[in-house]
């Protein structure tokens, strides 16, 4: 495994770094992850359950296929502390959905991560506009007796300004990130027993407003790093660092596995980044206010792209292509796929270090096809 900088002018010498407990890598890791990596689906409300009904466990709450599409969502677990939720995940977008109009419906989806909070409410698409967000987000916290939250993700770069505009208004901080995860999974979901159930549904409707993947651009001089290397570390080491969060102030953000419905074993090698930096704590601090969502080896281009927020990426890193680099590259990518996409990036003062400063736990997710 060779030591690469981040650029051609920072190049060190080749040496074997390695996180502890790691090694490098040339072949594909095989997993043993469930066959439900991406959903559990138990984990949704049913809509149909009247309100008397909502106290069952989530655990046990599947969907049942008889509920009405054309109903709306509105469920807090009545088991969670509402002033706990501070931070919602929220989409507005239109659906494959026509309505009597012949024009398509949209539809606002809130939850937190835990899916303790589900909210769905349907929107003709001549209101969509910040008052009517605004208005709607004020209407949960009024139905369901929940405060206003602190913070509200979303993914769609098309629907910042209406997005941000509604937040301003009620004091609450937007923030655009594609670690909506918990809300990733659950429009999937939706998609696959209530849209597509819907007397309404477009099949092969494209979705209006689609995710970007824009080209990457230069990473800012604050974000480099001083070398990087290509690491493996087992489940089980993975679930060490992640306790620090907990333990010691530790940079970085974590995923709740189980809700994801990721059954990871013990042994089971995670692929990563080690980054290492004399100014590790700075740099720590900087990637913490990125909202990071994933990390892309680009072979063909011999080069790593760190994706952060909704449409940033950024060429993390680049390196000489050689028949060793690019095998060790595309073994990484491999190694992320057959992990269900599952991946780290480890920050350090130095790549021997047994100590991160840094720590993301990351995963790679198709986005929803709405």
């Amino acid at each position: 495994m060779a030591t690469l900088s981040f650029n051609t002018t920072r190049m060190r010498t080749p040496s074997l770094p390695r996180l502890p407990r790691s090694s490098s890598f040339t072949k594909p890791i095989k997993t043993h992850l469930s066959s439900q990596t991406l959903s559990k689906r138990r984990r949704f409300v049913s809509r149909s359950l009247p309100e008397s009904s909502l106290s069952i466990a989530k655990e046990e709450t599947e969907v049942v296929e008889d509920d009405d599409p054309t109903s709306e969502l509105s469920y807090l677990d009545p088991e969670t502390d509402a002033e706990s939720i501070k931070e919602w995940e929220l989409d507005f977008c239109s659906r494959p959905i026509l309505d009597s109009r012949g024009k398509k419906i949209w539809e606002l989806v809130v939850c937190d991560a835990s899916l303790s909070l589900q909210v769905t409410k349907y929107f003709p698409n001549n209101v969509i506009n910040s008052i009517t967000l605004k208005d709607a987000i004020v209407s949960i916290t009024q139905d369901l007796g929940v405060p206003l939250p602190e913070k509200i993700r979303f993914f769609r770069s098309q629907m910042q300004t209406i997005i941000t505009k509604a937040c301003k208004e009620l004091a609450i901080k937007e923030v655009p990130s594609k670690r909506c995860l918990s809300l990733f999974l659950w429009l999937q979901e939706r998609y696959d027993t209530v849209y597509t159930r819907h007397p309404g549904f477009q099949k092969g409707s494209l979705p209006l407003l689609s995710l970007d993947n824009p080209f990457p651009m230069n990473l800012p001089e604050n974000l480099f790093g001083e070398k990087w290397a290509f690491v493996q570390l087992p489940y089980s080491a993975v679930r060490e660092e992640i306790s620090d969060f907990d333990e010691k102030f530790v940079f970085g953000a974590t995923l709740d596995l189980d809700l994801l419905g990721i059954d990871v074993d013990e042994n089971t090698l995670i692929p990563g980044l080690s980054v290492a930096s004399s100014r590790a704590k700075p740099l720590a601090a900087w990637m913490n206010g990125l909202e990071v969502c994933s990390i892309e080896a680009d072979s063909s281009k011999g080069c790593l792209i760190l994706a952060v927020g909704i449409s940033t990426r950024y060429v993390y890193a680049t390196y000489k292509k050689t028949p060793v680099t690019t095998d060790e590259a595309e073994a990484w990518e491999s190694a992320k796929k057959a992990s269900g996409g599952l991946h780290f990036l480890a920050i350090q003062d130095d790549l021997d270090s047994d100590d991160c400063v840094g720590f993301w736990l990351l995963i790679d997710l198709p986005p929803p096809p709405v």
